[in-house]
């Protein structure tokens, strides 16, 4: 069986806990402070079920992290697919066990929010395009080219800046549509971040989850990005590697930090992720872009999980890291099977070591 075909029986099985997901987003949201003020969480009480929402880039992958979990021992993830702004706002509100984001916050933001964040996997945007007689990972494209094009400076792509890097490569010329998030997005974040970091005298807008495109047109999530680039001719955009694979869109290569052509794929992912320096960042806050190494590429970033550092229900919480914990250690093929970097074991014990800090009504959660 193909990956694709393996990816969209996720996708698929993954869709009836997603919904219950979403409707018990909704109830909670619609009990205003009384719901948060009684902790919020859909579900509170149990302790076979785990609420969570945030981030598109990791929803693959969690997904089917949730559906192994669950026929290992009944626990439910029920997962909702908001963008990274949303996760962040829904931890804050205690509308959700645990938030995810592709942005981590810095320590400042976490200390005033009573907030702890660690990387749960590592992955790579890319950038996608519809063009017609154009195959996969056979257009070149540099920083430079791609800010042009976000800036809207570059137009058409028939452009000599465009063919100049791609020699023998039949580009249909005609207008280039654009197309970027339109909510609060880590998947924005990192792209932006290497915008800034690879092309950052052409790139004037900066690195976060919302900018102020100057042309294109916005899509929900990485699956509205996709499918806008599906219907859209002439169109390139940026999602995570997973739904570039699992629609088939034709990806390209990057000239990464070494002065290299690339391709898109678990290595170079792998290579940029031996950089990180997970213990010297101060609460796990680290930016994986434009990394040195000649098969890096150069669009990688980690996902985070973020967590209430004092939580409402003790039962509830060991579940959730229970869970986390069970990713760690046993959920690493999963990860590589998608495409995405396990976090390495010196890493996650670091990571663990954390939640001891972690309490409900003053007594650590974490050890059980």
């Amino acid at each position: 069986m193909r990956k694709s075909d393996r990816l969209g029986r996720t996708f698929a099985a993954a869709t009836l806990i997603v919904v219950l997901g979403v409707a018990a987003l909704a109830l909670a949201a619609c009990g205003g402070d009384d719901a948060g003020s009684a902790g919020g969480v859909p579900g509170s009480g149990t302790s076979d079920t785990i609420v969570g929402a945030g981030a598109s880039f990791p929803y693959p992958l969690y997904s089917r992290w949730g559906s192994e979990f669950n026929n290992l021992n009944g626990v439910k993830l029920n997962y909702q697919s908001i963008g990274s702004g949303g996760g962040i706002s829904a931890i804050q509100a205690r509308t959700v066990d645990f938030g995810a984001s592709d942005a981590p916050l810095e320590p400042a933001e976490l200390k005033a929010a009573g907030l702890m964040q660690w990387p749960q996997c590592v992955g790579g945007v890319v950038l996608v395009v519809n063009l017609d007689g154009v195959e996969n990972n056979q257009l070149r494209l540099t920083a430079d080219l791609v800010a042009k094009i976000y800036n809207g400076d570059i137009k058409d792509w028939g452009d000599p800046q465009i063919a100049k890097m791609n020699p023998g490569v039949q580009i249909p010329s005609g207008k280039i549509n654009v197309v970027h998030r339109s909510d609060g997005s880590g998947t924005t974040w990192i792209f932006t971040k290497y915008l800034d970091a690879a092309a950052g005298d052409i790139w004037k807008l900066g690195g976060d989850k919302e900018i102020a495109w100057p042309t294109g047109v916005g899509g929900k999530g990485n699956e509205g990005v996709a499918a806008s680039v599906q219907q859209l001719k002439g169109s390139i955009g940026y999602v995570e590697y997973a739904y570039a694979k699992e629609t088939g869109l034709v990806t390209t290569q990057l000239k990464n930090a070494d002065g290299a052509w690339v391709e898109p794929g678990l290595d170079g992912f792998s290579e940029a992720a031996v950089n990180a320096d997970w213990v010297g960042a101060q609460d796990f806050y680290l930016v994986l872009v434009d990394q040195p190494g000649p098969k890096t590429w150069p669009i990688t970033g980690a996902s985070f999980i973020l967590v209430q550092k004092e939580q409402q229900d003790a039962a509830r919480a060991q579940t959730m890291l229970q869970f986390f914990d069970w990713a760690f250690t046993d959920g690493g093929a999963t990860a590589e099977g998608l495409d995405y970097v396990p976090i390495p074991e010196n890493v996650y014990q670091l990571v663990e070591s954390k939640w001891e800090t972690i309490t409900a009504s003053g007594s650590p959660v974490w050890p059980q």
